[in-house]
This record gives structure tokens, sequence and C-alpha cells, in this order.
């Protein structure tokens, strides 16, 4: 059987959202994270649909009107909480088809509730949400979409930090490949050993180091403070992306995006990325954070996507629960 994970910038049918409610660790932040979600929201309708998964879906409607809503498929259900890339279903084509896989999310290693998240890709495909899509139980692996970056080609970028780490699947290096070689009929895993982002909860995610742009670019967070935390870790993952090779023994071109000035919130520094971007269809939706670095950042992503529209959404609200951007969404390929 040959299988294909897309990457990021196939074609894509829509994107899915899963709303904040009272319940989640948004409720003391609601109307400034709700502000964040809905610009997110209409940049995408503007170019694909939306799958928006909430509690109520009558108080969502609100914030859109009568054209916005006709391209909306709303999906009522219980959540914990809204980072939809790492609860969310990864479409893989077997044989030209397309299959939801379903992996388990345990709240990055337990460290989070994730009872109702975990339950959502199921849900949303006995409600029929993914149309002909079959749906694939893989609960006997413990995977999260923010921890892998697919070239569509047979190429899967990801970190040790994260999948090898204790509080995920107990399996060596070896064994965690071939069971990603098995799911996603992969040629390669590059493996990147360093890099990090204070703050971070999902043992480095590669989505907020690393991204992978087209098939032979990768775009990645460089620090140049030499007294910054973040420098050496960083350098050192540099180092690691110029040695690694395309499929077929390439060198990738790599764009560095400046590391994201220090936030902090309630003494925390917080993990601000400019890597945790969303590629959709004709655009690529960026984070920003109310710095001068916002536009050096989208005009390096310029050079990455040059047929795109860089558009940036201030997400200093996200990372207040320290994520990002990429973090509340996650694309589904066209399949239809």
């Amino acid at each position: 059987m040959k299988k294909i994970l897309p990457a990021e910038w196939a074609e894509q049918q829509f994107v899915q959202l899963t709303w904040p409610h009272t319940n989640t660790d948004w409720a003391e932040m609601l109307d400034e994270v709700n502000e964040c979600f809905v610009n997110i929201a209409k940049e995408i309708l503007k170019r694909e649909n939306l799958l928006i998964v909430c509690i109520n879906t009558d108080e969502i409607e609100t914030f859109f009107n009568e054209e916005e809503l006709a391209n909306i498929t709303f999906a009522e259900m219980q959540t914990n909480d809204t980072w939809a890339r790492d609860h969310g279903g990864i479409t893989v084509f077997e044989d030209g088809d397309p299959v939801i896989y379903d992996f388990t999310f345990n709240g990055w290693g337990m460290k989070f509730a994730a009872n109702h998240d975990n339950m959502i890709t199921r849900k949303l495909y006995a409600a029929g949400i993914f149309g002909d899509a079959k749906h694939k139980n893989c609960f006997d692996f413990i995977l999260e979409g923010g921890s892998i970056e697919s070239d569509g080609e047979g190429t899967v970028l990801t970190t040790a930090e994260c999948l090898l780490s204790d509080n995920r699947n107990h399996l060596s290096e070896e064994d965690i490949e071939i069971k990603l070689k098995e799911y996603f009929g992969l040629k390669q895993v590059l493996w990147l050993n360093h890099g990090f982002l204070a703050g971070d909860d999902t043992d480095s995610h590669v989505d907020t180091l690393a991204r992978l742009c087209d098939r032979s670019t990768i775009a990645y967070v460089k620090c140049e403070d030499p007294q910054d935390e973040h420098f050496q870790e960083l350098r050192k993952m540099k180092k690691e992306l110029r040695s690694f090779r395309t499929s077929d023994g390439r060198y990738f071109r790599l764009i560095a995006l400046p590391m994201a000035d220090e936030v902090y919130f309630e003494d925390e520094r917080l993990p601000a990325t400019y890597a945790n971007f969303l590629i959709i269809n004709g655009a690529v939706l960026v984070p920003t954070y109310n710095s001068p670095k916002d536009e050096i950042a989208k005009q390096q992503l310029q050079k990455a996507f040059p047929d795109r529209e860089i558009v940036g959404i201030n997400c200093l609200a996200l990372i207040k629960q320290h994520g990002s951007l990429h973090c509340v969404t996650m694309q589904y390929p066209k399949y239809i």
C-alpha cells in the first residue's frame, strides 16, 4: 500500500479550530482570546472552509456574518482545551484514498487533562464531518500534530526531545522511527536533538522551532543574542539543519526567522515564536507579538513563500497559555 502524509502546503479543504470556553484555562481572558480566534478564523474564511469545534454554537455564530457562516461547519461537543494541532486528526492518503488517522493525545505527557480532547476526532468522524474519508484507530501510539513536519514526499522532520520523552511512548528512537515509517510510508525521519523554547509545555514540538516550507526549504528560529538562554541550543540546531538532506540527496535551503522578543506573563517567559505559522490556500498566517521583529519575520517568510500572501495575526493572547497560531489549528487536505 502506498501511503502519503501530505505537506501543509498542499491544497486544503478546511481548517479546524477548537474554540475556547469558560471551562478551559482561557476563562479569565476569554474576551482577549476570542478576539484572536476570530481574527484567525476570518483570515481562513477568506480562502477556504472552516470547522469549528465548540460547546455552544449559538455563542460562536455571533462573531461572523452570513457570508462567513455559510462556509463554517460547527460541531458541538465537550472539550478540555483548544490545541487542535495536537488533538486533531492527521490525514494520510492510502493508495490515493483519504484516511483520518486518530492517534492518542495524552495532554503532552499527562501534563493536562485530555479526556474530552482525545475523543474529538472519532466524534467528528461519527458525525460525518470528514465525508468519504475513513477513520483509522491509532490509539496504540501517542502522537501530536505539532511534533512532526512532512514534505509530502516521504520525509518527516521531528525532535527527539518530544518523541523520545518518557511521558509518551516509552520506545527507542529506532522503534519510533519504524512506527512513523509504517504509519506514514516514509523514506526518512530527520531528528533534531537540539533546540527549545522557554515556557514550552510540549517538550519541544518541531513547529515551534523549524518548519518545512517546501520540499527543499526549512525556516528556523535563529537567536543572535549570546546572552539569551536559547543561544547555544538554537545554534546547535542550525548546525543539525545544515547537515540534513532531502530525500533525493540535496541540502536544504535554510531561512532564518528572528528569535521573538522576550514576552513575560506572571514572571514566566513565554514561548513566543515566528515558526508557529499556518500555511493555508494562498496565504501564510504568521503569529505576531507587537514587536519590530514582526515585520522581519514576515519578510523572511515571504522569501520561503513567494506566491502566497503573508498575513500577520497578533497572538500575544495565545502565548499566555504557552502556544501560538499553528498550535490552535489543524488543516485537512482537499480530498473531495
